[in-house]
């Protein structure tokens, strides 16, 4: 199997404003894209920031799977020829909406969904219904798990998609400057369970603090492969595979 290059990236939501979040989106995809990523990780709740009584108050930033304010990221992925790993609110079976990972495919096409199992605190959890299944999808016979940042604090998560066969672990998250995980957690994972770990993360503010960057990627020997440094939106990449 040859190596795949992945993209893990960073970039400042603007709460409640899916469209304006959208267009960024597609824009790093199609960057990312023509630097040679096939699969490109984005931060938790990146379609409409992180503000838990915004999504609450105003159900409109609700989306669904098929919905077409994503459009320009199907067409972003399909003429990138990569994968985008985004996360909002979207509905689903419980009575409010997922902490949802969706990944849309090359083809623009959705290749997986994933409802964070592992909610955050209060606020969450009068929010969002958790999930209840891993997530996980392939690509170019590559296997992926998926996870959304409070999740990653359950190292069972990590342990399982090792034991499912699973090479490469995305965490799609919003940590803010100075949380611990960037060092007790993501190359823990990666070290203890032999995975790819790959963090997308946000900059700028947020209902939990201001977003501490670093997106990026360490290796399965715990060492950092991609380092998105704390300010600049954009993304960065590696080899993974």
């Amino acid at each position: 199997m040859d190596p795949m290059m992945l993209a893990a990236a960073q970039f400042a939501p603007l709460a409640g404003d899916i469209e304006a979040n959208v267009r960024t989106i597609a824009g790093l995809v199609r960057e990312a894209g023509a630097a040679g990523a096939r699969v490109v990780v984005f931060a938790e709740l990146s379609l409409t920031g992180y503000d838990t009584a915004l999504i609450r108050q105003n159900p409109a930033l609700v989306l669904t799977e098929d919905d077409p304010r994503l459009d320009p990221v199907r067409e972003a992925c399909r003429a990138a020829g990569a994968a985008a790993v985004v996360n909002g609110p979207v509905r689903g079976g419980g009575p409010y909406p997922g902490l949802t990972t969706l990944v849309i495919g090359p083809d623009g096409s959705l290749l997986t969904r994933y409802d964070k199992r592992h909610l955050f605190h209060g606020d969450e959890r009068s929010t969002f219904t958790a999930g209840t299944a891993d997530g996980r999808f392939e690509l170019d016979g590559l296997r992926f798990a998926l996870a959304t940042c409070y999740d990653n604090r359950f190292p069972e998560l990590a342990e399982r998609a090792a034991a499912d066969g699973c090479a490469v672990y995305l965490a799609s998250s919003m940590l803010e400057a100075g949380n611990d995980s960037f060092e007790t957690v993501y190359p823990e994972r990666a070290r203890v369970f032999g995975l790819y770990v790959a963090l997308g993360n946000s900059l700028g503010p947020s209902e939990v603090g201001e977003g501490g960057g670093m997106a990026g990627i360490w290796g399965p020997d715990g060492g950092r492969l991609a380092d998105a440094g704390p300010e600049k939106p954009g993304f960065v990449l590696a080899e993974v595979g």
